[in-house]
């Protein structure tokens, strides 16, 4: 790999920043001082300093994040703090969240920059299981649960399709767990108001075979570990 752009995918600057810091002989590999942006290294195997403190490269990361709701799932925005604003030591700095909670949603974020994987568990034709436990304004019915069996229309040209809906408790405000295997704008929410109910409160517990752990606080993250990556991957 580049010098250069080893440097920048480990968040040291910009690309031309950190041809700035090379030919400046703040990089030293196994050692010397490197002054050539496009010298090759061995990202693997070769010791690389900036000012001194040496550079461990990580291919990719993979982070279970806990997302807290007044956040929007985004690497940046404008208005508002975002998802990416609590990961705070990270090796990488090209992560990004895989797919999307809205910013009054809270719960389970995958954050990576394994782009493949992302396409995976976010293709439809992969069919990825997305579980959610919501409060709902309203009496959530037997006949509810059967439509949401046979899909919803929401409003566009097809239906939800068919989704698992398990009441926990029902009465003037119901609680409920939601099995979907899409991820349309603003779903869940639209599939309640298509029976005439509305969300009060929600948050995904279950994205394919990640679990949210009870012991991570809103705003907290931590690395997948690799029996989690690999079911992930399975999965």
């Amino acid at each position: 790999m580049r010098l250069d752009k080893l440097l920048t995918e480990l968040g040291t600057g910009s690309r031309s920043e950190v041809k700035k810091y090379i030919r400046s002989g703040l990089v030293t590999v196994n050692g010397e001082v490197v002054k050539k942006p496009e010298q090759r290294v061995d990202e693997k195997n070769d010791t690389v300093c900036f000012r001194g403190n040496p550079l461990t490269y990580t291919e990719y990361e993979y982070y279970l994040f806990h997302k807290p709701a007044g956040c929007v799932t985004a690497t940046e925005d404008n208005l508002h703090r975002t998802v990416m604003d609590y990961l705070t030591d990270t090796a990488r700095h090209d992560l990004f969240p895989v797919g999307r909670l809205d910013i009054d949603t809270e719960g389970l974020l995958l954050i990576t920059n394994d782009g493949a994987l992302a396409h995976d568990l976010l293709s439809p034709a992969k069919h990825v299981s997305k579980v959610y436990y919501a409060k709902i304004d309203g009496r959530v019915t037997e006949e509810d649960v059967n439509l949401f069996e046979n899909g919803v229309d929401i409003g566009e040209e097809k239906p939800a399709k068919p989704a698992l809906l398990e009441v926990l408790h029902s009465g003037d405000n119901s609680e409920i767990r939601l099995t979907i295997t899409e991820g349309r704008f603003h779903q869940v929410k639209r599939m309640f108001e298509a029976v005439g109910k509305k969300v009060t409160y929600l948050k995904r517990v279950e994205m394919g075979s990640l679990v949210l752990p009870d012991e991570l606080a809103p705003g907290e993250y931590r690395p997948l570990t690799e029996e989690e990556l690999q079911e992930l991957r399975r999965h």
